[in-house]
């Protein structure tokens, strides 16, 4: 696979023409892992002037319909971009800001994509998605229980 210092090559690598805005938008989402099209966009108009919102929605599909990116969309969440394509990796959300990390596979490669019934299909992807508290949300809430704690007991002396 071609470096991510070059994203024109990874552009030609794929069959896909190169453009100021396609390279703008890979190296948003390469810089941003997990962003969602909105970010991606500002990003991109900071790299170079002015891009239209459909111009980035445009890009980004392209770039995961080629497989130089990897859509996500959690529940009930907008959709998020990924550079980590090609594994069997999975994410973590904090429920609190949203916050979004990537979770190798306990399982390992294939395994995930082999369901104990799979009604017929012919599974070429499995998507899991962890749900809780990241350390930062943690932290703070444990700060914020100690105020709450403090202040209800009078404080401390």
């Amino acid at each position: 696979m071609t470096s991510i210092s070059d994203p024109a090559a990874r552009l030609r690598a794929h069959g896909l023409q190169v453009t100021a805005q396609r390279i703008a938008v890979l190296r948003a989402v390469e810089t941003c892992p997990h962003s969602t099209a909105d970010r991606v966009a500002e990003s991109a108009r900071t790299e170079i002037g002015a891009i239209s919102r459909q111009a980035v929605y445009d890009a980004l599909g392209l770039l995961a319909e080629h497989g130089l990116i990897r859509r996500v969309q959690p529940a009930g969440s907008a959709a998020l971009y990924d550079p980590r394509t090609g594994d069997n990796h999975h994410h973590v959300i904090c429920r609190h800001c949203g916050a979004v990390a990537d979770v190798d596979c306990a399982i390992g490669d294939a395994p995930c994509l082999t369901a104990s019934h799979d009604s017929g299909y012919a599974i070429d992807e499995a998507e899991v998605t962890y749900w809780g508290t990241c350390p930062m949300c943690r932290a703070s809430s444990i700060v914020q229980e100690s105020t709450n704690t403090e202040s209800e007991h009078g404080g401390t002396d």
